[in-house]
């Protein structure tokens, strides 16, 4: 369609509003995880029970909610992009089983799933040339 034949030219600014709408919305989530404290990151680190981790809970929830705060703003200014967009892409795996295994419905985990989908496709696609990574 010729409406939108020269919007392939503006990849580069479609990645970087993708980098910079999640990496808000990860920050906003991530922050106050962070900020919980070690019997918020207790639960939070429970959710590797599902996926057969049974031992440092706190640990764990200290580190989804590090990944979480930190990979937000590292997605956004586009830093070691591909390696948090691993580590993002593990996180939301993690929280799709807790949801899955502890009887939510698909739709209760389809946001985690989809980011997972969202990271695992930009880790091959790169963070663009707007970006702390643009060689």
């Amino acid at each position: 369609m010729a409406l939108f034949g020269g919007l392939g030219n503006y990849k580069n600014f479609g990645l970087l509003i993708i980098r910079v709408g999640l990496g808000i919305m990860f920050i906003y989530h991530g922050y106050p995880k962070l900020l919980g404290g070690p019997h918020k990151w207790e639960q939070l680190g429970g959710a590797t029970n599902y996926v057969g981790i049974h031992f440092w809970p706190t640990f764990w929830g200290f580190l989804s909610a590090l990944t979480e705060a930190v990979g937000g703003f590292l997605l956004i200014i586009g830093l070691v992009f591909r390696p948090v967009c691993i580590l993002l892409a593990i996180n939301l795996i993690i929280a799709a089983c807790t949801l899955l295994k502890s009887g939510s419905s698909l739709g209760d985990a389809a946001e985690a799933i989809e980011d997972a989908v969202i990271f695992i496709g930009l880790l091959f696609v790169g963070p663009g040339k707007y970006s702390a990574d643009k060689k």
